[in-house]
């Protein structure tokens, strides 16, 4: 039987592990964070949490070892976060993808099932899973239509928690989650690659930024914000499938000009568009639509798209300064 106040975090070396493992010790949970190398190797994100969270061994493309590492916590609740977060690899590596994302979801709930069937389980699905949708905002209802295999993983995965729940009674939830972005955000994401820039550039260290689709148009919130919705879902008495989102739309054009004020730089100064970056425009803006959280989570996001880009552009003036992290 689990202890209680307990959990199980894979990914715990991303941005959402670190934040989640943050979150949780604040609310006095013991923490587990999966780890695919040694425990001595690097803890990526959430290096600064080293000796207040136990490590387990784990690796997604390994069923064994995921099971392994339930019954070595059997946490109370499992956040199952880990897997690709960049949509391009996925289509040079679909098979090990869709392993990934889809193969590990049903190890971890399979391994629930016949393990202690009473841990509370979160995934974390996406709102690619929507693609070409046909309305925008996207609620929890909107039909699927994903455009990359990314997004099929991913809605296999979210397809398989409902049945799971439905079939077995799993208080298994899933977050559908929009983009969100932190200051922990690697560099080859778009927001971190222009709040970096925009740094730089104000310190002397850059010319210029080169972007691609300045018109593409995306939904942003804080990273922790989402954290704070997903540990709400383990909370309910009935598990449910909930769309994570700001429901404010930017396009990648404002957020540029959002992170270059912040350092009282003119972005259309700076930012130079490469058209071999350019991609076809999307048909459906992808935008989620929150209300159900709000409504039965009592969710309300408390970091506002500026706060989010100021606080991204912020810390990367202190990293291009060579200021510690946490100073």
């Amino acid at each position: 039987m689990f202890a209680a106040k307990s959990a199980l975090i894979t990914g715990f070396t991303g941005q959402d592990g670190s934040f989640f493992a943050e979150l949780l010790l604040e609310k006095g949970y013991r923490v587990t964070g999966l780890m695919r190398g040694p425990p001595e190797g690097s803890l990526g994100c959430a290096e600064h949490l080293r000796g207040a969270v136990e490590l387990v061994r784990g690796d997604l493309l390994e069923p064994p070892t995921l099971r392994a590492a339930v019954e070595a916590v059997l946490p109370s609740e499992l956040y199952h976060l880990a897997g690709p977060s960049f949509v391009p690899p996925s289509w040079e590596h679909p098979g090990e993808t869709l392993k990934a994302i889809a193969g590990s979801a049903a190890a971890i709930l399979e391994a629930v099932r016949e393990l202690e069937p009473s841990i509370r389980v979160f995934m974390s699905a996406s709102g690619s899973i929507f693609g070409d949708a046909p309305e925008s905002p996207q609620r929890e209802d909107t039909p699927w239509r994903p455009t990359s295999p990314y997004a099929v993983a991913k809605l296999a995965a979210h397809q398989l928690v409902g049945a799971m729940r439905e079939h077995y009674g799993l208080h298994a939830s899933s977050g559908i989650t929009y983009n969100h972005e932190s200051e922990r955000r690697p560099e080859r994401f778009v927001t971190r690659k222009i709040t970096r820039g925009a740094a730089a550039i104000a310190l002397g260290q850059q010319q210029e930024l080169t972007l691609g689709t300045l018109d593409a148009v995306r939904d942003w919130s804080f990273a922790g914000d989402i954290v704070r919705a997903a540990w709400l879902m383990l909370q309910q008495e009935r598990a449910d499938d909930y769309v994570l989102a700001s429901g404010v739309p930017h396009t990648v054009a404002e957020l540029a000009r959002a992170a270059f004020a912040c350092v009282d730089l003119d972005s259309e100064r700076y930012v130079r568009v490469d058209p071999a970056l350019v991609r076809p425009a999307e048909p459906t803006a992808s935008v989620g639509d929150a209300s159900k959280a709000r409504a039965r989570l009592g969710w309300e996001p408390e970091v506002g798209f500026d706060q989010l880009v100021e606080r991204m552009v912020r810390a990367d003036l202190r990293s291009l300064e060579g200021v510690p992290a946490g100073s």
